[in-house]
C-alpha cells in the first residue's frame, strides 16, 4: 500500500452487488457443478465491476469479491461462507449460526463465543431483532455452516487462482495496476464450529496455516491482501455476560498473534487489515469502542488498516487517532460512507470525514473507503450510489489538501 502523493485514494472495503445474472449462475451452480458458461459468466461480471469501480473514481478496486458466492441479494455472510468451499476437513451441518439458539456462557478468565441470537445485542433489542418489519434480518435467506471434523488444509487453490486470474484482467481492460482480494483472517475463520481441535490456541493456528496459502497465492501474484477480521471487534458482542476488558483483550491477543505468524515473511506492503463491527442493520448498543483495541489492531503486520468510521455508532471515533501514533509507513483506511444506511452521504460530508483523518495522520496516509461490504447490505442502485458518494467526496478533499 504506497502512499498518497497529489489526491486521496479511493476503494472500499470489499463486497460489491452481484448482478441477477450471477445470483442465478451461482443457483444454478448448486445444481450443475462448476461450467464453462458459468466461468465466462464469471470473467465478464468481474471486468464490468472493475471498470465501473474506476468510472466512479475507485483507485484501488476488487472484483466484488464475485467469486465469493453470494446467496441471494440479501446476504450477511458471504465473506465468510465462501471459505467453506476451500478448506479440507470441514463437515456439513444443518446449523444457520444466524438462528442457532445455543446459549454458551462464559465467566471470568475463560471466554467462548456464544450463540448469534444470544449476542447481547440481539438480547437487548429481542423485539426488534424477531419482528420482520423492523428491516434488522429481513429477507435474509438461510445458509448453513459446517463444522470442523478433522486436520484443517486449504483446498481452494484453483479457486483464489481464479479470483487473481479475473481480477487481474479486470484491471488490465480497466488500465488500472493496483487491486485487492479479500481473504478470511485466521481469527474469523476459527469461529466456524471445532469437533476437532483441542483447544483455541490449537484452531487458530490450524486456521492460520490454511489460510496462509491463500494469502501468498493473492501476494505472490502481485495484489494486495485483504484479510476481513471483523473477530478483533465484533466477537466482544457474541461474549455473555459481558467480560472484562482484560479478558477480552487476552482473547483477542492469541488472534492476533496467530494472524502475525500467518502473515510472517510476506510483505506488509500488500497487506491490509480490515476491522468492523458486524455488517448486519441492528442497534450495535453492545459494540466494544474502538480506542480498547486499537493498540491490539495495530499490532498485526499489515501495511495498512481499514475500518469503520461513518456508522453513527462509531463515526466520533476518529478522536483515537488524536492519542494514537499511526506507525512510520503506515496507511489507514477509513470508512468515510456506511453500509448500515439506505441514505446516500454527500460529498461534502464524505470530504470532512476525509480531511479530519488527514489533519491527524497525514493527508499521504488516508485512503478513503466504505465501513463495510456494500454488497448484500444495501440495494444495490444506493451502493454504487454511495461509491460515487465516495469518489466525489474524495476528490472534493483532496483539493482542499492540496
Amino acid at each position: 500500500m504506497s502512499q498518497n502523493t497529489d489526491h486521496i485514494r479511493v476503494t472500499h472495503a470489499g463486497s460489491l452487488p452481484r448482478t441477477p445474472e450471477l445470483i442465478a449462475a451461482n443457483e444454478a451452480k448448486e445444481a450443475d457443478g462448476v461450467t464453462p458458461e458459468f466461468l465466462d459468466l464469471l470473467e465478464t461480471s468481474v471486468v464490468d465491476v472493475v471498470q465501473r469501480q474506476k468510472d466512479l473514481g475507485v483507485d484501488i478496486p476488487n472484483d466484488g469479491e464475485y467469486g465469493h458466492t453470494m446467496s441471494s441479494t440479501v446476504d450477511y455472510g458471504a465473506w465468510w461462507n465462501y471459505s467453506f468451499s476451500r478448506l479440507g476437513g470441514l463437515e456439513p451441518t444443518e446449523v444457520d449460526r444466524w438462528a442457532d439458539a445455543k446459549v454458551h456462557r462464559s465467566s471470568p478468565g475463560h471466554i467462548v463465543l456464544t450463540s448469534f441470537p444470544d449476542r447481547r445485542d440481539r438480547q437487548k433489542f429481542n423485539d426488534a431483532y424477531n419482528d420482520p418489519s423492523s428491516g434488522i434480518l429481513a429477507h435474509r435467506k438461510a445458509v448453513t455452516q459446517p463444522k470442523i471434523a478433522g486436520p484443517l488444509t486449504y483446498t481452494g487453490q484453483a479457486l483464489v487462482a481464479s479470483d487473481i486470474t479475473n481480477l487481474k484482467t479486470g484491471l488490465a481492460a480497466a488500465g488500472l495496476t493496483e487491486g485487492f482480494v479479500a481473504s478470511l483472517s485466521p481469527g474469523s475463520c476459527a469461529r466456524v464450529a471445532n469437533e476437532y481441535y483441542q483447544s483455541d490456541e490449537e484452531l487458530l493456528y490450524a486456521c492460520a496455516d490454511a489460510m496462509r496459502e491463500e494469502y501468498k497465492a493473492i501476494i505472490d501474484a502481485g495484489l494486495t491482501v485483504q484479510l476481513d477480521d471483523p473477530s478483533l471487534a465484533e466477537s466482544w458482542d457474541q461474549i455473555n455476560p459481558e467480560p472484562s476488558l482484560e479478558d477480552y483483550l487476552k482473547f483477542i491477543q492469541l488472534r492476533v498473534e496467530a494472524t502475525n505468524w500467518a502473515l510472517r515473511d510476506l510483505p506488509q506492503d500488500q497487506i491490509r487489515l480490515h476491522v468492523c463491527w458486524g455488517s448486519w442493520h441492528g442497534p450495535h448498543t453492545t459494540d466494544i469502542p474502538f480506542a480498547d483495541i486499537i493498540g491490539s489492531v495495530l499490532q498485526i503486520n499489515a501495511g495498512a488498516y481499514s475500518f469503520e468510521a461513518a456508522n453513527v455508532r462509531h463515526e466520533h471515533e476518529w478522536r483515537v487517532w488524536e492519542d494514537t501514533k499511526l506507525p512510520e509507513g503506515k496507511s489507514i483506511i477509513p470508512g468515510v460512507v456506511s453500509h448500515a444506511t439506505n441514505v446516500v452521504e454527500h460529498p461534502d460530508l464524505v470530504a470532512d470525514r476525509i480531511v479530519r483523518f488527514a489533519d491527524l495522520v497525514g493527508r499521504e496516509n488516508v485512503i478513503a473507503s466504505t465501513d463495510c461490504g456494500l454488497g448484500g447490505r444495501v440495494h444495490p442502485q444506493i451502493a454504487y450510489a454511495k461509491l460515487e458518494a465516495l469518489g466525489e467526496g474524495a476528490r472534493r478533499a483532496s483539493k482542499r489538501l492540496w
